[in-house]
């Protein structure tokens, strides 16, 4: 390859700044059991690399039942379903237009085939991080956040319309407990789920994941 000529002279093709490398049509998916920090991981990879938007499950649930609202199990049930397709929507969509994408959710074999099949129609990767910890730590993390007044009280209900306020959320009727969030850990697939490369990363402790670890092994799989 012929060099180029710039004031003061000839310049090598091995002298220019590093050319970017484009990118593999991608799709991270965080997975794992929860309380194990999923959304701030992938503000983390978007912070790393800003070209991956998230398309989040969770989000998309509470955009419905804020929309549509519940009074029991199988109307929220309903609005979940529906929100699944809208998700399926937005995802296949993103890919149609090449966007590197990360979904944050955990995932089980009721998503898997639908995500393997949309990732193999456009032509996208899949890279799972599975993210595992001691399940007694989890509990406890995932119990606070479901205290946070921040959290959609959507999750913690079992009847909700847009507006509705909940003065004491330990009152919740949905929220579960010590036994049933260890049922479902250990039942619904959460610490086996995997698509495409599989990276596993503990998240008990928060500090002592090492993200630059984590991008170089991300990086390889991207260029």
């Amino acid at each position: 390859m012929a060099g180029c000529y710039l004031s003061g002279g000839w310049i090598a093709p091995a002298s220019f700044a590093e050319r970017a490398v484009p990118m593999k049509k991608t799709l991270i998916l965080l997975a794992g059991f929860p309380g194990t920090g999923k959304t701030y991981l992938a503000n983390k990879i978007r912070n790393w690399k800003p070209d991956f938007i998230t398309v989040s499950p969770d989000a998309i649930k509470e955009k419905f039942w804020d929309e549509l609202g519940f009074t029991n199990l199988a109307e929220k049930e309903h609005a979940i379903q529906l929100s699944w397709e809208y998700y399926y929507t937005q995802l296949r969509g993103h890919m149609l237009s090449g966007t590197p994408v990360i979904s944050d959710y955990p995932f089980s074999d009721k998503q898997k085939s639908t995500l393997s099949g949309l990732a193999e129609q456009h032509g996208y990767q899949v890279i799972t991080l599975r993210l595992t910890g001691d399940l007694d730590v989890l509990y406890e993390r995932q119990k606070q956040r479901d205290l946070d007044p921040e959290r959609h009280l959507g999750h913690i209900l079992t009847s909700y319309h847009y507006g509705q306020t909940l003065t004491n959320r330990s009152e919740a009727d949905g929220l579960l407990d010590y036994d049933e969030f260890i049922r479902r850990c250990r039942t619904r697939g959460y610490g086996e789920f995997s698509i495409g490369h599989l990276i596993e990363l503990d998240r008990t402790d928060f500090d002592s994941v090492d993200y630059e670890e984590l991008f170089v092994k991300l990086q390889e799989r991207l260029e």
